[in-house]
């Protein structure tokens, strides 16, 4: 499963991306509004931080204006991915970008039908939102889930980018279930090295290494 980093925050996906875990980055504009910069720099500065997808949402709701935004943002750099809704007039604007060659994240998918419309209007990437959809009372992974059971039925090619993960356990979930990429905060991503047992081993080599009075670097 691919490792995004859902954040505008070019000092976190830096960190991340030498770890080498890092495969790509999605943004929006509430990401954007929260790093408090400039768009257009600071989606430059973050396509130069990874090789991986990065994804950079229109604003316009009407197909036309979608387009022209999209024109924009794809001579950002060569690792764009054009995000659009999940709207008539997203896909149209998914189904002529990505006939162009360019990738198209297609974002707030809350149901498998909407995940199938978005498979066959030729999405690289469908987001379904996993913790929203928790949010009011249905299960996200059951979407997960059906999402990949219809794309695996007829072999599409759209990748499943599980969003709103909100904690670790999300993120094993949607492994187990096969989704293909995942996309969560910095501190999710960094919650996963956690485990008290590995903290404990480490307290107790520590202090075992300590007693020998020896050190590596001389």
């Amino acid at each position: 499963m691919k490792f995004f980093a859902d954040t505008a925050d070019t000092k976190d996906i830096a960190d991340l991306a030498a770890t080498g875990l890092l495969d790509g980055v999605t943004t929006n504009p509430s990401l954007i509004a929260k790093a408090g910069r400039d768009f257009m720099e600071v989606t430059k500065e973050i396509c130069g931080l990874t090789d991986g997808p990065v994804s950079a949402e229109v604003i316009a709701l009407d197909h036309a204006t979608m387009m022209k935004e999209a024109e924009v943002l794809r001579k950002i750099a060569d690792n764009v991915c054009i995000k659009v809704p999940l709207t008539v007039d997203g896909l149209k604007t998914c189904k002529a970008l990505t006939s162009d060659g360019t990738m198209v994240n297609v974002t707030l998918c809350f149901s498998a039908n909407q995940a199938l419309l978005a498979a066959k209007a030729g999405a690289t990437f469908v987001s379904p939102f996993v913790g929203r959809h928790d949010d009011n009372g249905f299960d996200g992974m059951d979407l997960i889930e059906d999402i990949r059971l219809i794309y695996d039925n007829y072999g599409f090619q759209t990748e499943i980018l599980a969003a709103s993960i909100r904690h670790v356990t999300h993120v094993l979930q949607c492994a187990k279930i096969g989704a293909d990429v995942m996309t969560a905060p910095p501190a999710v991503i960094r919650a996963l090295f956690n485990h008290v047992l590995t903290d404990k081993g480490i307290e107790g080599f520590l202090k075992d290494w300590a007693g020998t009075g020896q050190t590596i670097l001389r």
